[in-house]
């Protein structure tokens, strides 16, 4: 197994049996930044982060800046969980794989309501600890 495949499998584990908020931050092609509320990533099997998102402001950033950065912190009274920085590699519009990896299933997120969802595929750049650099 690869550094890159053990790193991918710890993190498909961490984020399959912990629960906690996510934040995502992206800034557009002037710097303006932009936070918003993310559930659990997805990690792919090829070490790729995805996230599935709407055409929104976080979206919007992303076509014109690739970077982003990610804030996960577990549920409970301690800090405790990940950071993860990221750069966009691709993304597929409502794509088959997006409906199998959707977690929230109920018909009032279905692609009609709200306009076409998005499968946005990065790559991890850096993981850290939510405070400090190391664990």
């Amino acid at each position: 197994m690869t550094v890159q495949n053990a790193q991918s499998l710890k993190l498909l584990e961490y984020f399959r049996d912990t629960k906690g908020t996510g934040i995502l931050a992206t800034s557009n092609h002037e710097g303006r930044l932009n936070l918003a509320v993310f559930s659990r990533p997805h990690v792919m099997a090829d070490g790729r982060i995805a996230f599935i998102m709407r055409d929104r402001s976080t979206h919007k950033n992303l076509q014109v800046n690739p970077n982003a950065a990610y804030l996960f912190m577990e549920e409970g009274h301690e800090y405790k969980g990940r950071r993860l920085i990221l750069t966009k590699m691709r993304e597929e519009e409502d794509s088959e794989l997006l409906y199998q990896l959707k977690r929230r299933k109920r018909s009032t997120l279905n692609r009609d309501d709200k306009g076409p969802l998005f499968l946005v595929f990065f790559d991890l750049i850096q993981e850290l600890p939510l405070i400090g650099r190391e664990e």
